[in-house]
């Protein structure tokens, strides 16, 4: 498995913020680094496949998180699948299961996290109570614009407006001390820090990461429904594939598209969202007469040297194709196992 004890210059507050773009609010945050112990840490995610780079790069936060004492919670959140579209609730917790032994075979260390199905709390008497009286509460133009960039298919149906607000109360009866998600779950962070107090309870802090870019263009977001992404199921010679293809600019400024939009570089976003914190080193492999192997020891500087020239892209993506292969094959190992 990779390196992944923390850099000493790294305060607790850095390693819970480490690759965030957004803290709602720091003041809090700041004040759960100072006693993160025991603290809970929460993520859902719907049981909807086979790991990919999205899931992993939040399950690299919570590594981040269990490193400096927190507990992490892992909703597999069944019923929300279910009201999103994704199948029977019979197929989706076989589907859960195996994604639990993804998320172990990943990184997240077994014995400080919690998995627990939604189905186990969300049908009980309390929690529908407090779910209709939230209903009462949110217009369904509040909860449809919560929804907007989580939901599955163009029209949007009645059980997708009850999901934000069930995800809501999942903030409570989780019993949590911080909130994780992508930068898409923003909306239903801020909703649930709204509405908690309605009922008496008290919302917890919570931090986004980021969304990676399209993997062959730079523009709009990585998708496996959209374009081409990586996951556990993909080989080692697919990952290379895949990457080889990947938008990566030998510059730091590349061109807009003819809309105007400006592409991100999806192979420094993966080293820096995937790869650095995990290896607090990276060697990029070259032969002598192309002037030798170069050592990272953070992603700044291989940022500079890919975009000054100095570091090919296709050197850069070959290392990247194999530091990858490396966090995915314990999870594929795992699939293999049960296929």
């Amino acid at each position: 498995m990779p390196h992944t004890e923390s850099p000493s210059n790294l305060t607790i507050y850095d390693k819970i913020t480490q690759n965030v773009v957004e803290s709602i609010t720091d003041a809090e945050i700041r004040t759960l680094a100072d006693s993160p112990d025991g603290k809970r840490a929460y993520v859902g995610f719907e049981p909807s496949g086979v790991l990919h780079l999205g899931h992993m790069l939040t399950a690299n936060k919570l590594i981040d998180l269990q490193e400096v004492g927190m507990k992490i919670v892992v909703l597999l959140a069944d019923l929300h699948a279910y009201l999103n579209g994704k199948g029977s609730l019979d197929e989706i917790q076989l589907i859960a299961e195996t994604m639990r032994q993804q998320f172990i075979a990943y990184g997240l260390h077994e014995n400080t996290t919690e998995f627990i199905y939604g189905s186990d709390f969300q049908l009980e008497k309390d929690y529908l109570l407090d779910l209709h009286k939230l209903g009462n509460l949110v217009t369904l133009n509040r909860a449809s614009r919560a929804m907007a960039e989580i939901q599955s298919g163009n029209v949007p149906k009645v059980s997708q407006a009850v999901y934000p607000i069930m995800q809501t109360l999942d903030m409570h009866y989780l019993d949590l001390d911080l909130a994780v998600g992508g930068i898409d779950q923003r909306k239903v962070h801020a909703l649930a820090r709204e509405l908690l107090p309605e009922l008496g309870y008290s919302p917890c802090p919570a931090i986004h990461t980021p969304i990676l870019a399209n993997l062959t263009t730079g523009i709009g977001k990585m998708s496996s429904s959209v374009g081409i992404t990586i996951s556990m199921e993909d080989s080692s010679d697919s990952i290379n594939k895949k990457i080889n293809k990947a938008f990566c600019p030998p510059t730091s400024e590349p061109p807009t598209d003819q809309d105007g939009n400006k592409p991100e570089n999806p192979v420094l976003q993966i080293f820096q969202f995937h790869i650095f914190p995990r290896f607090h080193q990276v060697t990029i492999e070259r032969p002598d007469k192309y002037g030798g192997n170069m050592v990272y020891n953070s992603y700044s500087d291989l940022q500079n040297d890919l975009e000054s020239g100095h570091l090919h892209p296709q050197d850069a993506k070959k290392t990247l194709a194999n530091y990858l292969d490396i966090l995915i094959t314990p999870g594929r190992t795992k699939l293999l196992d049960q296929s």
